[in-house]
């Protein structure tokens, strides 16, 4: 069913279950109200006939019985266009009021409540029959009489007066407000279908409007769009809607800029790949042929160990790559001299810094600790300090180390190329290469080096950043904090 109609048939089943709830239950209090008040009405009537009593002169011959014969005549009288009655009957349920009646008087409802009427109660009863047992809605009021006994000075019970009167006015009155109440629910149904249906109308556009953004989302259009207002739930699934396309669009882009660099790499992979393989290929066909002097010999098969450790080097870091972003990779972190293990670094690639004119520089007078597996700190300092080697050419390569609260702080700065913002941010990304044109040198072949260390540095817990100015030169800050880590991957 669709959702227009479901809302229509819920508004409009709510309206009808409230006014008919609403409905009965005002028509049964109404009822019951109008019952009380002619009931006291009635009450007040017979209290007015019994007090009238006093009220006749006795004369000659008059019993009290006649008094009160005379009392209730009157009281008929007045109230005849009400239709009220009035019967009296003495202790022994006998009828003294009214005496001469061609119409035999129905006592059922007097029996029926006679017990406690003896025992001084008051008792109201409405039925559907009158005093003579038609068939006609009565109210009832049925009261002891008592009178006080001269010579014992106590009130005694000597009957009980019934007055009752047709109920119609009160069955008319609940009869009116009835069908006042069913004009209110045929109008308030209508009014309240049409309000209903402008509601869901309008809701179920702004469904249809996010059907509409899914079809575009589907179709690859991540540009879309909702207007939101924060004013309920819908605003709220049309804010989470867009918030859910631009992270499609973020994931989009970002799955393009891999699959560009994916492409790139392999590109690379192969030019680099192909290339030593080649040499290699070459010079064992001289040898195979002794189309290489004997002389040249050694140096075709330093050649060839070089080109090969190469190669070693290019698949060892994407297995290292693979390793560390599939969690295989364990670390040890323990507490060593990171001073001293930093002069190690620097001596080993002092031969590579002086080949581009480089000074290597450690800013670090005392032995300073470090909490690190060890190795993979070497790997982490010796690519870093490589890539700055890279791209510096007669400059400078500061390492400056400082103990922070509770961390190891290693900074590495360069006098080099430095990168734009746009080169800074991309850096991390696997198959990224600041300098393309760069991509033949024997240092960051595969655009890997720093995907690794930003893993590492993760793995131990830390922190790196850096920071770059075009021309000027490039630094990177890395944290370690103090604490040990044994089997982590």
């Amino acid at each position: 069913m669709k959702y227009l109609y479901q809302q229509l048939l819920a508004f409009w089943g709510v309206i009808i279950l409230i006014i008919l709830i609403v409905g009965t239950s005002f028509t049964q209090l109404t009822k019951k109200t109008l019952q009380d008040n002619n009931y006291e009405q009635l009450r007040g009537y017979a209290i007015s006939a019994w007090k009238t009593k006093d009220s006749i002169n006795k004369l000659p011959g008059m019993t009290d019985q006649d008094i009160w014969n005379t009392s209730f005549s009157l009281f008929e009288g007045f109230l005849s266009n009400q239709d009220v009655q009035f019967v009296f009957y003495d202790r022994d349920m006998q009828v003294q009021y009214p005496l001469n009646t061609d119409k035999k008087i129905d006592d059922s409802v007097i029996k029926e409540n006679w017990a406690a009427l003896m025992e001084g109660q008051q008792e109201y009863a409405t039925v559907n029959k009158d005093i003579y047992g038609n068939k006609n809605m009565s109210s009832y009021v049925m009261m002891p009489v008592s009178k006080t006994n001269v010579q014992s000075n106590e009130n005694v019970i000597i009957g009980a007066l019934v007055i009752t009167q047709p109920a119609k006015n009160v069955s008319d009155s609940v009869d009116a407000i009835t069908a006042n109440l069913f004009k209110g629910f045929i109008i308030s149904s209508i009014v309240g279908l049409i309000l209903s249906y402008f509601f869901a109308s309008f809701q179920v556009k702004r469904i249809n409007r996010m059907r509409k953004a899914t079809k575009e989302i589907t179709s690859g259009n991540f540009d879309v769009k909702l207007v939101t207002h924060d004013k309920d739930e819908f605003d709220d699934l049309a804010e989470d809607f867009n918030k859910m396309a631009e992270s499609l669009k973020e994931s989009r882009e970002e799955i393009d800029r891999q699959e560009d660099r994916r492409r790139q790499f392999m590109a690379d992979a192969s030019h680099e790949m192909r290339t030593p393989l080649t040499t290699i290929n070459g010079l064992l066909e001289g040898l195979q042929y002794n189309a290489i002097p004997e002389g040249q010999r050694e140096n075709a098969i330093k050649l060839m160990q070089n080109e090969t450790s190469r190669l070693i080097r290019l698949v060892n870091e994407n297995l290292d790559y693979e390793k560390i972003r599939t969690n295989q990779i364990s670390i040890v972190v323990k507490k060593f001299d990171a001073t001293e293990t930093l002069k190690d670094i620097l001596t080993q690639l002092k031969g590579k810094a002086e080949s581009a004119n480089d000074k290597l520089i450690l800013e670090a007078d005392d032995a300073i600790d470090v909490f690190a597996d060890y190795d993979r700190f070497v790997q982490i300092m010796v690519n870093i300090i490589q890539n700055a080697i890279q791209f510096t050419q007669d400059g400078e390569i500061r390492v400056h180390l400082q103990k922070g609260y509770l961390e190891t702080i290693i900074k590495i700065s360069d006098t080099g190329i430095g990168m734009t913002e746009e080169q800074v941010q991309n850096i991390w990304d696997r198959y990224y290469k600041v300098d393309p044109s760069r991509k033949n040198t024997k240092y960051g072949e595969s655009g890997l080096g720093l995907s690794i260390v930003q893993q590492l540095v993760r793995l131990h817990k830390g922190k790196i950043s850096v920071e770059s100015q075009e021309g000027k030169g490039t630094s990177f800050t890395i944290s370690f904090p103090d604490v040990e880590i044994e089997d982590e991957a």
